[in-house]
């Protein structure tokens, strides 16, 4: 395919949100004309330095898309559709990349189907530093579509789980019930035998009955995670555990880990220390974990 044909059949591009997600994502794929809006000014002047135009409003930005990629914080999700829906040209696509409970990803997609858009509910499954390697999973009745269009903006893990909106969703917060709770849990571990002066021995214990990985560096790692995107991880934790309750099912593991997440993320220790003992040091002489 010729270059010039690449630029008539590439969709035009808006981002709604402009974190880490949407950043990377850009960086990455360079997309020609793509538009975005932030609430942030700040955000806003990321998206200009990365060469994504900008309008007077959203809806300056909305009203030549073809496809637009959600990519706002959790608790911002459904006001994003809603707010925006208005906005939208006729068949563009909504691609909800937000991590929120099915049911959350049910009401946006009333929202922006009202006004004859297609909506997609898609779960990016791995932290977004592999760019547009990352791993997608894309449900919806127009899930297939979705997965061609990703293709063609240069996503090359998209993949169809179903035809429900939700479903992508389910999968993604059922997974972060263990990867989050296990992070969390690693907080409540060793910051408890750090102060009972026993890590080193629990994490011996833990290694004898799994050598893949020591449990140092993995605590190491569950904690620099947590430590840099706690604020985001508990919005998305907050979504499971309501996931949970619509189930009928518990989740008092999940709110716990809302917290732990939350009150380490809100420490804003980052970039945090390089080594385990420096981070445990460091959550220590704040004023929310000091000891007496």
């Amino acid at each position: 395919m010729s270059t010039q044909e690449t630029k008539t059949t590439t969709p035009k591009v808006a981002l709604i949100g402009f974190g880490e997600a949407g950043e990377t994502f850009m960086r990455a794929a360079q997309w020609q004309g793509a538009k975005g809006w932030d609430m942030l000014a700040e955000r806003r002047a990321a998206m200009a330095k990365c060469g994504v135009g900008l309008g007077e409003d959203c809806g300056e930005v909305l009203a030549t898309c073809d496809v637009i990629l959600s990519l706002v914080t959790a608790d911002q999700a459904l006001d994003a559709a809603r707010e925006y829906a208005p906005y939208l040209p006729q068949e563009a696509m909504w691609l909800d990349m937000n991590s929120v409970a099915p049911q959350t990803k049910a009401m946006a997609a009333e929202a922006i189907e009202a006004v004859n858009v297609r909506y997609v509910d898609v779960a990016i499954m791995a932290p977004v530093d592999g760019g547009l390697d990352v791993p997608l999973l894309v449900a919806g009745n127009k899930a297939d579509k979705a997965v061609e269009i990703l293709e063609t903006l240069g996503f090359t893990d998209a993949r169809a789980v179903g035809k429900t909106v939700g479903r992508a969703s389910a999968i993604k917060l059922c997974r972060s019930i263990m990867v989050k709770g296990v992070e969390a849990l690693t907080a409540e571990m060793v910051l408890a035998a750090s102060q009972a002066g026993v890590l080193d021995e629990v994490f011996d214990s833990l290694d004898a009955s799994e050598k893949q990985v020591s449990w140092a560096e993995r605590a190491n790692y569950n904690l620099h995670r947590i430590l840099i995107h706690g604020g985001r991880r508990s919005a998305e934790m907050i979504e499971a555990a309501e996931m949970l309750r619509s189930m009928g099912a518990m989740a008092a593991m999940s709110d716990q880990t809302v917290a732990w997440h939350a009150n380490l993320g809100n420490l804003h220790l980052a970039p945090p220390p390089k080594s385990l003992s420096a981070k445990i040091k460091a959550i220590r002489a704040t004023p929310e974990f000091k000891s007496d």
